[in-house]
């Protein structure tokens, strides 16, 4: 059984192994809440990980030592394995699912660990790290459905109930469960007052499902940018935990997700996958009732592929208004772009690409089309200008 015993363990191990990651305050993330993070994606690693794969291997035997360890992760768990074998000299194997971000890949490898790509998602890589473990006979390290893993996960609510005292609420991501699954033991046990809300990725939400069902069930398939917290299926052991210990799950967006990870990195410096950002987003776009609670969101990695980095910062400008596509109905002749142009600038609005088309068979003859990218504040922002172009005539499709 998962004890606050285990916790305490699992703290002292981790005290010159892991970082106790600052806590920051970000007012300007949802105005009217008190929310702060916790920033677990500036941890060894870049992720929350390292707690329970380390706390796990220093709990093994030295005959389980001795035959090597085996892994299966979207990427965090990996790295967290990695390092953790290589500080304690194990030989350490991860399959990690072919689809995982290059740099959680080659992070993987940097840490000594031999890596074995698997088609498909976590679940896939799964069984095929159970297969290898059955065929060569290496130790098995679960990267959630493990009392030892889930009790390091937990040393993060000794945290914050350390440095935030009067802590109401804490929002966690969702994956297989282990993380959720330590945090609210812990602080349900010490401090029941406190609220624990859970976050899955609307395209991955095998905890929610199961719960609302009453059963575990898996999932045919998960699609989200967030791939740390991709699983189709919970852990049985993260499944009683959840369904005794947490308050609520909710869902959220691959576009609100993207919309967070922007925020984040534009007012508080911070990168973050899209796994952990899953709780600013949930906080962001009111998911959860969080008015009068001081509430934690904690960020879990930060281990995001820099090459969608791009596409996610497009789609969450997007999904925050900041910026705008528009499609004017025009009568060809002078003076046309030159008065969208103006009303445009007279706003504030800033166009970064322009496209002109004659119009369509079946159109006015004399009519054109134009599509038109912007940047824009918010929302408000874009409906301002919209009314201004209708104002004046223009015909908006």
């Amino acid at each position: 059984m998962l004890t606050l015993d285990n916790v305490y363990r699992a703290s002292y191990a981790l005290k010159d192994v892991v970082r106790k990651t600052d806590v920051i305050y970000a007012p300007k993330l949802k105005k009217g809440l008190q929310l702060y993070l916790k920033t677990e994606n500036l941890q060894i690693t870049g992720s929350f990980k390292v707690r329970g794969s380390y706390y796990k291997m220093s709990r093994l035997t030295d005959e389980e030592k001795a035959r090597g360890v085996i892994a299966c992760s979207a990427g965090n768990h990996a790295q967290g394995v990695a390092l953790s074998a290589q500080k304690n000299g194990i030989k350490a194997v991860i399959c990690l699912p072919d689809g995982a971000p290059i740099s959680k890949v080659e992070a993987t490898k940097s840490y000594g660990a031999e890596v074995c790509l698997v088609e498909g998602v976590y679940d896939d890589a799964y069984k095929k790290a159970i297969s290898l473990r059955d065929e060569k006979g290496y130790t098995f390290i679960h990267p959630f459905d493990d009392e030892d893993v889930i009790a390091g996960q937990g040393t993060i609510a000794l945290e914050l109930i350390e440095q935030v005292p009067d802590l109401d609420a804490v929002i966690v991501p969702i994956g297989g469960g282990g993380l959720i699954s330590g945090i609210a033991y812990t602080l349900k046990t010490l401090k029941p007052s406190v609220k624990v809300y859970g976050v899955q990725a609307a395209g991955a939400p095998s905890m929610l499902k199961s719960l609302d069902d009453g059963e575990i069930e898996e999932l045919p398939s998960v699609s989200t940018i967030a791939d740390g917290i991709a699983v189709k299926k919970p852990g049985n052991l993260t499944y009683e935990i959840c369904k005794k210990y947490v308050d609520k799950i909710v869902t959220v967006s691959d576009d609100e997700i993207s919309a967070a990870i922007l925020a984040l990195m534009e007012q508080h410096k911070l990168v973050t996958e899209g796994a952990g950002a899953v709780p600013v987003a949930a906080a962001m776009f009111g998911k959860l009732d969080l008015e009068g609670k001081k509430t934690v969101c904690l960020l879990s990695g930060g281990n995001i592929d820099v090459t969608i980095l791009s596409r996610v910062i497009k789609r969450g400008l997007l999904m925050s208004g900041r910026t705008c596509q528009l499609m004017i109905e025009l009568v060809d002749k002078p003076g046309q772009l030159k008065n969208v142009s103006r009303i445009i600038a007279d706003l504030g609005g800033n166009v970064i690409s322009v496209h002109h088309e004659r119009a369509n068979e079946g159109s006015d003859v004399n009519g054109c089309y134009l599509r038109i990218t912007l940047e824009t504040r918010n929302y408000e922002h874009i409906a301002e200008i919209k009314k201004a172009l209708v104002d004046f005539g223009f015909i908006l499709r």
